[in-house]
C-alpha cells in the first residue's frame, strides 16, 4: 500500500501539472491531527477546476492518475442517472485502489463549503485559501433541553415497533427497526454521557466508532450486548438491557446537566413492551 507521503504527493503534483486546477484540498479526518491514523482511513480531496468537462463521467482519468482501480463509485450519477455537464457543478469518484488506499474525489468548480470541517491546502494555485485544522465539527456538543427531550421520546415511542415485530416474529422488520430507529437515539444518550464525563471535550466519530476509547469497560460491554443474533428470545433479551442501558444513562445525563427526564413515558413504553412480549393484549 502507498503511504500516506506518497498518496499526499501523488495528489498533490497531480494538481500542480494540471493547468485546469486552481487548488487542492484536503479534508476529514486525515485534515485533523487530532485524530487516530491508520492504513485504512480515506483520502477525502476536492479539486477547485476552472472547467469541468475533462472530469465528467470519465473514469479514466482515475486510473491514470492515480493507478488501477478495483472497485468505483459514481454517487452524482446513482442519484441522478440523467444528470449532464450542464445541470452540474461537480462530479465525485469514490475509489478503492489494488493497493487498497481509497481515494473520495471531489471536483468542482465552485468552492467546496466546507463548514468547521477540518481541511488542508495541498495545492492552491491562487494563494488565497487557509487551512483549518478545527476538528470543532466532530465534538460532541452538550444537548438542549429540546434536543434530549426529543432524543429519549424518539426512542421511548420507536419501542413499539421492536416489540411488535418480534412479537410477530418478523424478524427482518424488527432488527430493521432496531437498528434504524433506536440505535441513533442510543448512540446520542451514549456520546452525551461521554461529553459530561469528558466536559465535551472529545470526539465520539461517526457512528459511534470510538465508543469503545472512551466509555468505562462495563459500559461499553453492555453497549456491545445491544448487538445480538436472529432468535427472537435473544433480541428480547438484546432490547430489554438496551432500554435498561438507554435509561441509566439518560437519567445520568439529565442529572449531570440539569434536564429533565420524562420518567412516566419510559414507564409507559416498557410497560407496553412487556406486555406486548407477554402477550397481555391478546386475551
Amino acid at each position: 500500500m502507498r503511504s500516506t507521503v506518497e498518496m499526499l504527493k501523488l495528489i498533490t503534483d497531480t494538481a500542480k501539472r494540471d493547468s485546469n486546477v486552481r487548488a487542492a484540498v484536503l479534508s476529514g479526518s486525515r485534515a485533523d491531527p487530532s485524530r487516530p491514523s491508520d492504513v485504512y482511513q480515506d483520502y477525502d480531496v476536492a479539486f477547485l477546476v476552472k472547467d469541468l468537462s475533462p472530469y465528467f463521467n470519465n473514469p479514466c482519468f482515475i486510473e491514470r492518475a492515480f493507478g488501477k482501480v478495483l472497485i468505483m463509485q459514481m454517487p452524482d450519477l446513482l442519484d441522478n442517472p440523467g444528470l449532464t455537464l450542464e445541470t452540474t457543478e461537480k462530479f465525485t469518484y469514490l475509489s478503492i485502489f489494488e493497493d487498497g488506499v481509497r481515494l473520495d474525489l471531489t471536483i468542482t468548480t465552485a468552492m467546496p463549503d466546507w463548514g468547521n470541517e477540518p481541511m488542508k491546502v495541498l495545492f492552491d494555485r491562487e494563494g488565497h485559501l487557509e487551512d483549518n485544522l478545527d476538528n470543532e465539527c466532530y465534538m460532541v456538543h452538550r444537548p438542549t433541553q429540546a434536543e434530549f427531550s426529543a432524543c429519549c421520546n424518539e426512542f421511548w415511542w420507536c419501542l413499539n415497533n421492536v416489540a411488535k415485530g418480534l412479537k410477530r416474529e418478523e424478524i427482518p422488520y424488527a432488527k430493521s427497526m432496531f437498528e434504524e430507529t433506536l440505535r441513533p437515539q442510543l448512540n446520542k444518550i451514549v456520546s452525551w454521557y461521554i461529553g459530561t464525563i469528558s466536559d465535551f471535550s472529545v470526539s465520539t466519530g461517526k457512528m459511534g466508532k470510538y465508543f469503545k476509547k472512551y466509555l468505562p469497560d462495563s459500559i461499553y460491554g453492555k453497549y456491545l450486548k445491544t448487538y445480538t443474533t436472529a432468535d427472537p428470545a435473544r433480541i428480547w433479551t438484546s432490547l430489554i438491557n438496551t432500554c435498561k442501558l438507554f435509561s441509566d444513562l439518560a437519567r445520568i445525563v439529565a442529572a449531570d446537566l440539569g434536564l429533565d427526564y420524562n420518567t412516566s413515558e419510559e414507564a409507559g413504553a416498557r410497560l407496553y413492551m412487556m406486555n406486548v412480549k407477554g402477550g397481555a393484549y391478546e386475551k
